[in-house]
């Protein structure tokens, strides 16, 4: 019996890392689309969406339909109870992917002015945070984990810069201002898929270590 709960724990990691797949894919084509304005490629996102949707009701599931049946204990309780939450952090990813998608079809409908903010650099960064977290879930490595934890601070402070950037902007320039507020909340977006990132890390920390990193608590 306690082989079958351990294949059935394969099986429920196996599906989070589908659903990973999605979201980062749609990550990626939110930043091609953003560099190049290519409107199909934000069209794919929201194409995408539905599935990435359907995968976390999935999964919610099956991670309760184990912790039901199977009374699961220490690790591997932390373990479904850390999937569940990552569960929940990937579909609000693909969330603002879609916010983005929508950001920069409406950008891309009109002339296209340079704005003071590299949101290709931000875009990177968060990705590179998701996937980073991503990997120290497959790894069971919380040391990798908590050095996506560090890379948080780089994010919020791009985000808060291009505010005051793009304020700034508006007010010499109100003829961009509709550009430059899609562009607020572009970054916007990236910044929160920085924080989910970040969750993502606490919790593989949580399922590893047992150790409880919300909020800075007990953070190295």
């Amino acid at each position: 019996m306690r082989t079958k709960f351990h294949k059935n724990l394969d099986e429920l990691k196996q599906q989070l890392l589908v659903m990973a797949d999605l979201v980062e894919r749609a990550i990626d084509l939110v930043i091609a689309a953003y560099g190049n304005g290519d409107k199909t490629l934000c069209e794919e996102v929201l194409q995408g969406e539905p599935a990435i949707n359907r995968m976390e009701r999935e999964i919610d599931q099956l991670a309760l339909d184990l912790l039901a049946t199977e009374q699961p204990m220490a690790i591997d309780l932390r373990f479904i109870i850390s999937v569940i939450r990552i569960n929940a952090d990937l579909e609000r990813v693909g969330d603002q992917a879609v916010n983005i998608a929508n950001r920069i079809r409406e950008i891309s409908t009109k002339e296209h002015h340079r704005l003071e903010v590299d949101i290709a650099k931000l875009g990177s960064l968060s990705s590179a945070m998701v996937r980073r977290a991503l990997q120290s879930f497959i790894d069971a490595d919380a040391v990798l984990a908590y050095s996506v934890l560090t890379m948080d601070d780089e994010v919020d402070q791009i985000n808060a810069d291009a505010f005051t950037a793009l304020g700034a902007q508006i007010g010499d320039h109100p003829q961009l201002t509709m550009q430059a507020l899609n562009a607020l909340i572009i970054t916007r977006n990236f910044e929160r898929i920085g924080d989910h990132a970040t969750n993502i890390a606490e919790d593989v920390i949580f399922w590893v270590q047992g150790a409880d990193v919300r909020h800075n608590m007990l953070r190295t």
